[in-house]
C-alpha cells in the first residue's frame, strides 16, 4: 500500500508552548495551510502536567508564568477568562448554512457540506484557478464581488461570500473595491480545501501518528512512524536541535551541535495524607543549595490549587511512612491530602543513581523538615526528562552563531527551549512567542525579537503585538 501523502505550507514539529504559539498564530493569520505533530499522545511538551490515578497533579517541573508579552497574556486570558477557575477554552467560529454548523472560514471547510455541494464548490474553484493562469497580471478585479469569484470560485461566492458580505457591509460587494482586502478576507487554499474534503480536515497528529522518524530537508519531507509522509514548504521544528540533526542524518549539523550541553530533569512527586503543616504555610517553591537533599527545588504543589490533589472524601491506602516503615493499617482512608514536587538535575558532570533516588528524596524531605518521619505517604511519582534545561555553556554562543543560518537556508526554523537552545528565553511565555514570531517571519519576513534580542525583550513590556491585531514587527 502506498504511503499516505499530506501537503502543507508550514509543518510544526512539537506541540509544546512553541509549537502551540506557532499554530495559534497560523490560525489567526489564516494565510497558510499547516499541521502540528507530536510524538506524545497529548500536547503540552515540557509545559504539560501529569495526573496520577489517585488524582494528584504534577507538572514537568514548576510552571509559574512571568509574562513579558501582551500577546501571550491575551492568549491566556482568552483560554482562561475566569480568575476563580481554570478550564479548557478554545476560540472557534462557525457559519450556519443549510441547518448545519460549518467551521469558519467557510471557504476552507466545505468538507462538512453535502457531497453534491462539495463537488460544485471544488469544480468552481478549479475553474477559477485555471482562469487565473491565463489572466494578465495587469487585470485587477474591478470590485470586491469579482475578487471573491476569482479567489473562491463562483459557487462559494454565490452561497456564502456575496450574501454574507452584503449583510456585513449593507452594500452589494459589486459596489465595493477590492484594494482593502489584504488579510481581511481569507483566500481559500485549494490544496488545503481539497485535502480537508478527502481527509476530513486533519490538522493535528499525536502519538504514533505524529512521531517523526526521518526529515528529508532537501526534498522537504517528514516521514512519520505510521508511514505517512508530510510535504512542507517551511518547517518549524520545536524538538531539540540535536534530535533534529539526527532525524535529518545531517553530519554537518550534528557536528555543529556537539558544543551544546543540557541537563536532564528528574521530577519526583510525593502525595501526603493530612493537613498541610503550618510551618509550610502558603509557600510555593523553595530552593535547596545544601547537600542534605538531592533536590534543588521543592514546590508545594497543593498550594497552587485545591484541585492539584484528591478531594478529602477520597479514600486511599498509605503506601509507607516517610521514614520508610510500613503503616499501622493498610486500609484505605479519607484525606485531606497535600503534595510536594521535587526537581533533581542530572548530567555527565552530576550523575544520579535512579535506583535510590526516590528514597533519597524522601529522606531529604525529612532532613529539610518538609516532612516528619511519621507522615503518611499515599502516592509517589517519578519521571525523568532527558532534555530538561539547555545549558548556557562557554561553547554555546559559537554554536548558535552557525546553527540557525545553516537551517534557515533549508527553510527550517528551529525554535523553542531546545530548538533555539537559549535558556534566557526558555520560559513558557518566551517559548510561545518564539513560535508566534517564527510564523510572522515565514509569512511576512518580520523580525524575531525574542530569538535575536533576548535582553531587549526581557527588559521591557512587549505590547506591540496583540491577539486582536495582525500587526508584526518589521525591520
Amino acid at each position: 500500500m502506498a504511503a499516505k501523502q499530506i501537503n502543507v505550507d508550514v509543518l510544526v514539529i512539537g506541540a509544546g508552548p512553541t509549537g502551540l504559539g506557532a499554530t495559534k498564530r497560523l490560525q489567526q493569520l489564516n494565510s497558510a495551510t499547516w499541521m502540528i505533530i507530536d510524538a506524545n499522545e497529548t500536547p503540552g511538551g515540557l509545559a504539560s502536567t501529569d495526573i496520577t490515578p489517585e488524582g494528584f497533579l504534577f507538572d514537568v517541573g514548576g510552571h509559574v508564568i512571568f509574562s513579558h508579552y501582551k500577546y501571550f497574556d491575551d492568549c491566556l486570558h482568552e483560554a482562561l477568562p475566569k480568575t476563580e477557575d481554570w478550564y479548557e477554552h478554545q476560540q472557534v467560529s462557525y457559519v450556519r448554512y443549510q441547518g448545519r454548523w460549518v467551521p469558519y472560514p467557510f471557504q476552507n471547510n466545505i468538507s462538512v457540506l453535502p457531497k453534491e455541494e462539495q463537488v460544485q464548490c471544488i469544480e468552481s474553484l478549479i475553474d477559477a484557478a485555471l482562469e487565473a493562469r491565463t489572466r494578465p497580471a495587469s487585470d485587477k478585479p474591478q470590485n470586491f464581488d469579482i475578487w471573491n469569484t476569482r479567489n473562491v470560485g463562483q459557487r462559494l461566492n454565490q452561497i456564502f461570500m456575496r450574501p454574507y458580505n452584503f449583510k456585513v457591509w449593507a452594500m452589494p460587494p459589486s459596489k465595493m473595491n477590492a484594494t482593502w482586502v489584504g488579510e481581511r478576507v481569507a483566500a481559500p487554499n485549494l490544496k488545503l480545501l481539497t485535502s480537508n474534503v478527502i481527509l476530513n480536515k486533519e490538522k493535528t497528529r499525536f502519538g504514533e501518528h505524529g512521531t517523526v522518524v526521518k526529515v528529508d530537508a532537501e526534498a522537504k519531507k517528514v516521514y512519520l512512524k505510521d508511514g505517512t509522509i508530510v510535504h512542507y514548504g517551511s518547517l518549524i521544528s520545536t524538538i531539540a536541535v540535536d534530535y533534529l540533526a539526527e532525524a535529518m542524518a545531517d553530519t554537518a549539523l550534528q557536528q555543529l551541535c556537539k558544543p551544546l550541553f543540557y541537563s536532564s530533569t528528574n521530577v519526583i512527586g510525593v502525595g501526603i495524607r493530612g493537613t498541610r503543616p503550618e510551618r509550610i504555610g502558603d509557600k510555593c517553591w523553595l530552593y535547596f543549595p545544601e547537600d542534605n537533599c538531592p533536590f534543588y527545588r521543592a514546590t508545594i504543589f497543593s498550594n497552587y490549587s485545591p484541585n492539584n490533589q484528591p478531594q478529602q472524601k477520597v479514600k486511599l491506602p498509605t503506601k509507607q511512612l516517610a521514614n520508610g516503615q510500613k503503616p499501622a493499617s493498610s486500609d484505605a482512608q479519607e484525606g485531606p491530602y497535600w503534595s510536594i514536587m521535587l526537581e533533581v538535575s542530572e548530567s555527565q558532570y552530576k550523575p544520579v543513581n535512579h535506583d535510590i533516588l526516590l528514597g533519597d528524596c524522601i529522606q531529604g524531605l525529612i532532613n529539610t523538615t518538609l516532612l516528619q518521619p511519621e507522615d503518611e505517604i499515599v502516592r509517589t511519582y517519578v519521571r525523568r526528562f532527558d532534555h530538561g534545561y539547555p545549558t548556557p555553556s562557554l561553547e554555546r554562543n559559537g554554536a548558535l552563531n552557525e546553527i540557525p543560518p545553516y537551517l534557515q537556508q533549508k527553510d527550517i526554523l528551529s525554535r523553542g527551549r531546545f530548538g533555539s537552545w537559549k535558556y534566557e528565553v526558555g520560559n513558557q511565555d518566551h517559548s510561545f512567542m518564539l513560535g508566534v514570531e517564527a510564523v510572522d517571519h515565514i509569512v511576512s519576513g518580520a523580525v524575531e525579537l525574542t530569538l535575536a534580542y533576548p535582553d531587549f525583550v526581557n527588559g521591557r513590556d512587549n505590547t506591540e503585538r496583540r491577539l486582536g491585531s495582525m500587526k508584526t514587527v518589521t525591520q
